[in-house]
């Protein structure tokens, strides 16, 4: 669930990132071109212009002249023949003119870079986090038959690590089912009611990889020296809470664990199996308390 509203957030900041690159591109474009000229220049071009107007020639307009011709062809009155008008002399631009173009097309293609770059790393952020209905982690695993599972606990001095979901399988007893319905999501039940206790490898406090301590038969993580009983309830250390858990399902004797639905842990002071240190710790609790 924090993964997909992380996928909401960037989606949302790259929205709002090409909107301000586009309302950007807009106002480059109607930015004024003569806003940085001189003095000088401002002049000049004041006086050129002035100087191409009162070349024009100012002769007879447009109508006049068809209106002439018309009455000399119906041999209407005494007109004076028309002079042809002198043509207009060429002013070349001015050459600011060219700038501007110039600046909007250079403007158009930055700003379409950086929505380009923009694009592709929202994207790219989005794919990353998605989480992957194939297979692997962020989607629903199969995890085997339960009692192989079981099996491969003991054969594994009660402690079974998955790697492709990045989590711990522990044995959970069964007189311990009425205490952990009292705190457990339904999700998380549905394997502890199978004997098995699914937990993210991940410790709640900082993130680091919690392993498992065969002497005390507790995980322990070594950052911070916060200590979980085989159930991943919260011991001992600096963590807020137990481990976190997965949502999980039974479905034809298998172990169906969604990598992609984590759920938090116990609160402190959660103790449903009853379990103490076995045998001496790996690693030292930090103070904390339990």
């Amino acid at each position: 669930m924090n993964g997909f509203f992380i996928v909401i957030a960037v989606v949302v900041l790259v929205v709002l990132a090409a909107v301000a690159l586009l309302g950007a591109a807009r106002r480059r474009d109607t930015d004024s071109a003569t806003g940085s000229l001189s003095r000088e220049s401002i002049k000049r071009d004041r006086a050129a212009r002035k100087e191409a107007a009162e070349m024009v020639p100012t002769g007879p307009s447009g109508q006049e002249v068809e209106r002439s011709v018309a009455l000399e062809r119906r041999g209407g009155g005494d007109l004076e023949p028309v002079a042809a008008a002198t043509p207009a002399v060429f002013v070349p631009p001015d050459p600011e003119a060219y700038d501007v173009s110039r600046r909007q097309f250079l403007n158009r293609g930055v700003i379409a870079m950086m929505g380009l770059s923009i694009a592709a790393f929202g994207t790219a952020i989005v794919g990353f986090l998605w989480p992957s209905g194939s297979g692997g982690f962020g989607s629903k695993i199969n995890m085997g038959k339960v009692t192989d599972l079981q099996a491969d606990i003991g054969k594994n001095n009660g402690f079974l690590y998955k790697p492709d979901g990045r989590l711990w399988i522990t044995s959970y007893p069964a007189s311990a089912l009425p205490k952990a319905e009292q705190v457990y999501a339904p999700a998380v039940l549905n394997s502890l009611k199978a004997g098995l206790s699914v937990l993210y490898q991940k410790c709640p406090h900082l993130g680091c990889r919690v392993p498992s301590c065969n002497s005390s038969q507790w995980f322990e993580c070594p950052c911070h020296g916060s200590q979980y009983n085989q159930a991943g309830e919260k011991k001992g250390g600096p963590a807020p809470r137990g481990m976190d858990s997965f949502a999980t399902e039974i479905s034809g004797g298998n172990l169906i664990v969604n990598t992609g639905a984590v759920i938090q842990g116990p609160p402190i002071g959660t103790n449903t199996t009853g379990q103490e240190a076995e045998g001496p710790h790996c690693i030292g609790a930090a103070s904390g308390g339990h």
